[in-house]
């Protein structure tokens, strides 16, 4: 009896915890990807070719699971699906890589997961748009919602338009290596920069936005990351066909640009993909959004350590003030989940049917009098297990 309490406590908790572990978890995967991928990008690699190479090694992995797990579930595809999936496959893997890539050689990998803060006001504000997310004034959950999503948008603007003094967050910083990048961090393109970032984040709400959609007539997650990968594969290549026309940026050998294929396609597309597909269904695409800071945060650390980044006064002030937005909008977004799922079980928690004479009705049999007894009491039906 005690072994059986202890895992029915043990399930909801479990349940519970569990969307919050696979964000946070993936936050750690980013936070590696950005370091690997500016090295990469530094020894001259093509960006066009990492997002092909990239989605080409996320597909070889997740299609096998997805054609082995999903073969019975899987349902069949529309042309209104195959649409969306190719519209997933240009707005993430093609468009917001891409720009990703341009915007953090111009600034750093630091800054430019510290601008990706701005993604959940971002995905917030299109989710009312399509009627995704519901917001009422007069509530404090929904009101928290909004105000921190103004104050994450004040603090992307102060990142943008105020560069500030060099900060060294660690001691490491100090360091010799710090100070070979100080001449070039200067001439660095910021405000071009910060636009590419910005518009790659357009793209990447939009995505989550359109996976939550497709999700619903598409309702399975290893199946639509196979086929946004290889549709990302496709269209990227495309892409790079055109602006590289040197073959020679093809070819890349058992160095760091292997390494940013390979861990970037596994991690940050196939399995991101997946765990972020299955989340959204359950929590929303706010919810999935809303862990950025802890990428940042790691970026940072292992940028002044293994990049020697500078870290600028305007980007911690920014940083600051869009973790207390972003807290604000996680707040709400936790209170709407608990509100919802507390109504829900009230709507389902007893159902009353009167016993109906078996005389006047063929619906109720002889063995529904047994259980019910002789008395006209009602019949008690216990809500049904959510799986």
């Amino acid at each position: 009896m005690g072994d059986h309490k202890s895992s029915g406590v043990v399930t909801p908790l479990l349940a519970k915890v569990k969307p919050y572990l696979a964000i946070v978890s993936l936050q750690f995967g980013y936070a590696g990807m950005f370091i690997i991928t500016m090295v990469c990008l530094k020894r001259g690699m093509s960006h066009y070719v990492l997002v092909v190479y990239r989605h080409a090694v996320a597909t070889l992995v997740i299609a096998p699971f997805a054609l082995v797990f999903e073969r019975k579930t899987r349902p069949k595809m529309t042309v209104s699906t195959f649409l969306k999936i190719m519209l997933l496959g240009l707005l993430e893997p093609v468009i917001d890589q891409n720009l990703y890539y341009v915007g953090m050689k111009a600034t750093s990998a630091t800054f430019a997961s510290a601008i990706v803060n701005v993604l959940p006001a971002l995905t917030f504000i299109m989710a009312i748009i399509f009627r995704l997310e519901r917001v009422n004034i007069k509530q404090i959950p929904s009101l928290a919602k909004v105000i921190g999503t103004v104050i994450t948008v004040i603090g992307a603007m102060a990142m943008t338009l105020y560069k500030g003094p060099i900060v060294d967050i660690i001691w490491y910083s100090r360091g010799g290596g710090h100070h070979k990048t100080s001449n070039t961090s200067a001439d660095q393109h910021w405000l071009t920069g910060t636009i590419m970032l910005l518009a790659c984040i357009c793209g990447w709400s939009g995505f989550f936005i359109l996976q939550s959609i497709t999700l619903k007539q598409y309702p399975a997650e290893l199946s639509l990351t196979s086929l946004i990968c290889l549709m990302g594969m496709l269209e990227g290549a495309a892409v790079a066909l055109v602006m590289e026309r040197d073959m020679g940026a093809w070819v890349i050998g058992w160095d760091s640009r292997l390494l940013a294929a390979v861990y970037s396609g596994i991690v940050c597309s196939g399995i991101a993909y997946y765990v972020q597909g299955v989340v959204n269904k359950e929590r929303g695409p706010v919810f999935v959004t809303a862990f950025s800071p802890l990428c940042m945060i790691i970026t940072a650390v292992l940028g002044a350590i293994v990049l020697a980044e500078q870290v600028h006064l305007g980007s911690l002030i920014g940083a600051i003030i869009i973790v207390i937005g972003l807290y604000s909008v996680v707040w709400g977004k936790s209170k709407d989940y608990s509100s919802s799922k507390m109504l829900t079980s009230e709507k389902g928690e007893v159902l009353e049917l009167p016993i109906v004479d078996s005389t006047r009705s063929g619906i109720v049999e002889d063995n529904t009098n047994e259980l019910a007894g002789k008395s006209k009491m009602p019949v008690r039906i216990p809500p049904s297990q959510q799986p």
